[in-house]
């Protein structure tokens, strides 16, 4: 197999998205011919057939199909190029993009953050959006790390790794307004309070559902929310009692007139670092790193 001749790829890739290599041939003002002969040359290289006849056309192959996928990430890669090239020559200092989930609690995302953030010039980018989009903006490279509450699944077609960071045992909160009247000690008054629940997106959601059920509560459910941010928000204003980690107890009750209800140590929130290599080679994540090494 010969190394890949990436203008071979780019006509490849142009006669796909015209749906021939005539239509490729005029976008690129080129010879029909000079278009064909390149895409044959990297069918050769690669091994296999990318496109076959159909009807008056042609249509990709199996095979074909993957080199596209491929040929997307490599070109939209190549596309951002000058600009990130132009922003890191700009700015001077260490530039750290992160991708977090948006079922991290986000306290839990600064305490996580908390080894990297006095680093001397540090740009921190922070990303938030769902676990997968996030896991593929890795894998091409537009992340230096993903913060997530669960590691990577296993796919030979992804190449990322995942590292314990830590846990953290769940505590529940209320707004005292809420409290008013009701009756039962932790976890009994949870029967008698409306609660607000991560959607089943969130890792710790089953957990939390058996935890409830072996405690034979009954949840009244008011509301369901992906971004913890926004469930801490409307347990602030007092529309239900909700769970977070026990790293946020120094500052919910404090900072939001909340009230710890009570902990339930049996049911663990645990957060992962996730990185493209294996050898970790960005300085930063080096020191996100280092304290889940020493514990």
């Amino acid at each position: 197999m010969y190394p890949i001749n990436f203008r071979h790829l780019y006509y490849f890739w142009v006669a796909s998205k015209e749906g021939g290599i005539a239509r490729a041939a005029e976008r690129l003002d080129m010879a029909i011919q000079t278009v064909s002969t390149q895409v044959r040359e990297l069918e050769h290289s690669l091994g296999h057939t990318l496109f076959r006849s159909a009807g008056r056309g042609i249509e990709l192959t199996e095979a074909g199909a993957t080199a596209v996928r491929y040929a997307e990430q490599i070109f939209q890669l190549a596309e951002a190029l000058p600009a990130a090239v132009r922003e890191a020559a700009a700015e001077p200092g260490v530039r750290l993009s992160v991708g977090i989930a948006d079922s991290l609690p986000k306290l839990a995302v600064r305490h996580l953050l908390q080894p990297a953030v006095q680093t001397p010039g540090l740009r921190l980018l922070c990303h938030e959006s769902s676990f997968d989009d996030l896991l593929a903006d890795l894998a091409r490279h537009r992340l230096d790390v993903v913060l997530a509450d669960r590691p990577a699944p296993t796919n030979p077609n992804l190449r990322v790794f995942s590292h314990r960071l830590g846990k953290a045992s769940l505590a529940w909160y209320a707004p005292a307004t809420l409290l008013d009247g009701r009756e039962g000690d932790f976890p009994a008054c949870l029967a008698h309070l409306p609660l607000l629940l991560p959607t089943t997106h969130s890792a710790v959601r089953a957990r939390l559902d058996d935890w409830l059920a072996r405690h034979a509560i009954r949840p009244r459910i008011v509301g369901e929310f992906e971004d913890s941010a926004l469930l801490a928000t409307f347990g602030e204003s007092g529309l239900g009692a909700f769970p977070a980690p026990e790293w946020s107890f120094d500052e919910l009750p404090r900072a939001r007139g909340l009230t710890l209800l009570g902990r339930c140590p049996d049911v663990v929130e645990h957060f992962y670092a996730i990185l493209a290599h294996r050898k970790v080679e960005h300085p930063v994540v080096r020191k996100l790193l280092l304290p889940a090494e020493r514990s």
